[in-house]
C-alpha cells in the first residue's frame, strides 16, 4: 500500500502546516478538562503513548513490516526521547514556575529559532522578505496575546519555557533531516515512540518517588474521551502534518504559522459558546501576510526566499 504522499507544492505545504496548528487547537479545550484529574507529567506520558500507538499500526499496515525493521529505531529513540519527549517534560516544569502568557510568549518566538536553525546549519541567506515576514509573525503573535496583559514570568522558569521551544524546534527539524529513507509518517512515528518511552520512564520514576497520580475516581469515558482528541488529533495527526510540511518548507518557514495558534484556538472556543474577538482574526491576517511575504508568494523585494525543502 502506497505511503501518504510530500506536498506537491509549497501553497499544499503551508496548507498542512495551517492544519496541523488547528488539529492541535482543538486538543486544547480537551486537555483543560484532563488537567484537573490528572497531573501534567503523567498525562504527557499518556499523550505521547496514546499517539505513537495510533501511528505505529497505521505505519506497519501502509508500509508494511520492512519500513519498520530496516528504521534505525536507536537514532529514534535518542531524537524523540531527548528532543520531543525532554523538551515536553521542560514545558511543564516552566509552565509550573511561571503561567500558560509566558509559555505562549516564549512559544511565538519559534520562527526565531527556526530561522536561526537554518541560517547556522543549513547555511540559509537572511532576505529582506524572511525579515520582513518574521517581524509580521512575531507582531501577530503579540497581538494575538493581547500584549502580554496578564504579565510575563521570568527566571528558571522562563528559562525552561525557552529551551523547550529551542528544543521542539531543532527535533522538528531533526526527524525530517535524520531519516531520509522514511517517509513522513515513518519520521513521526519513529520519534513519537521515542518520546513515548521517555515520558513513560519519567513519569513511572515520578510515581516511584511519590508524585502525584491521576485522580482515578473520576476518570470516565468523558476523560477517555478528551484524551484521545489530546493524543490523537492533538499530536499524531497534527504532528504526521507539521512533519509533511516541514520536509517541503524547512523549519524556518514552517514555523510562522504557529503564531496564528491563538486564532484557531479562539474559532473552536466561540465554536463550543465562548466569546468572539475581533482582534484575533486581525492578528492571524496579519501573521498570514508575514507568511506570505516570507515565502516570496507576496514580493515586497527583488529577492525572494526559496522554501527549504529538507527531503
Amino acid at each position: 500500500m502506497n505511503a501518504l504522499p510530500a506536498p506537491a507544492s509549497t501553497q499544499s505545504a503551508n496548507i498542512m502546516c495551517m492544519l496541523s496548528m488547528l488539529i492541535w487547537a482543538m486538543g486544547l479545550p480537551a486537555a483543560d478538562l484532563l488537567i484537573d484529574v490528572v497531573p501534567p507529567l503523567p498525562l504527557n506520558a499518556a499523550r505521547m503513548v496514546m499517539a505513537a500507538a495510533c501511528l505505529l499500526p497505521l505505519w506497519w499496515w501502509l508500509e508494511g513490516r520492512d519500513a519498520l525493521t530496516s528504521a534505525n529505531w536507536l537514532k529514534g529513540l535518542l531524537i524523540g526521547g531527548g528532543t520531543i519527549g525532554l523538551g515536553a517534560f521542560m514545558l511543564l516544569l516552566g509552565q509550573g514556575m511561571t503561567n500558560a502568557v509566558t509559555v505562549a510568549v516564549i512559544s511565538a518566538t519559534m520562527p526565531v529559532m527556526g530561522i536561526a536553525i537554518e541560517v547556522v546549519l543549513d547555511g540559509r541567506k537572511i532576505t529582506p522578505g524572511l525579515v520582513i515576514g518574521l517581524l509580521l509573525s512575531l507582531a501577530g503573535g503579540v497581538m494575538a496575546l493581547g500584549g502580554f496583559k496578564d504579565g510575563i514570568g521570568l527566571g528558571l522558569g522562563a528559562l525552561l519555557c525557552f529551551g523547550s521551544i529551542m528544543l521542539y524546534t531543532l527535533g522538528s527539524r531533526m526527524t525530517v533531516t535524520s531519516f531520509p529513507q522514511l517517509t513522513a509518517l515513518g519520521r513521526s512515528t519513529i520519534t513519537l515512540v521515542g518520546a513515548a518511552l521517555a515520558t513513560t520512564l519519567a513519569a513511572t520514576a515520578s510515581a516511584m518517588w511519590g508524585g502525584p497520580g491521576p485522580d482515578w475516581q473520576t476518570l470516565g469515558l468523558k476523560e477517555l474521551g478528551a484524551l484521545a482528541i489530546f493524543s490523537i488529533g492533538g499530536l499524531a495527526i497534527s504532528q504526521l502534518l507539521w512533519i509533511l510540511a516541514i520536509g517541503s518548507l524547512g523549519i524556518a518557514l514552517s514555523s510562522l504559522h504557529i503564531n496564528a495558534t491563538p486564532f484557531y484556538v479562539m474559532v473552536i472556543l466561540f465554536a463550543l459558546g465562548g466569546e468572539w474577538n475581533w482582534i484575533q482574526p486581525l492578528a492571524a491576517t496579519i501573521v498570514g501576510l508575514g507568511v506570505l511575504i516570507a515565502q516570496g508568494i507576496i514580493p515586497v523585494w527583488k529577492t525572494s526566499v526559496t522554501p527549504a525543502s529538507t527531503e
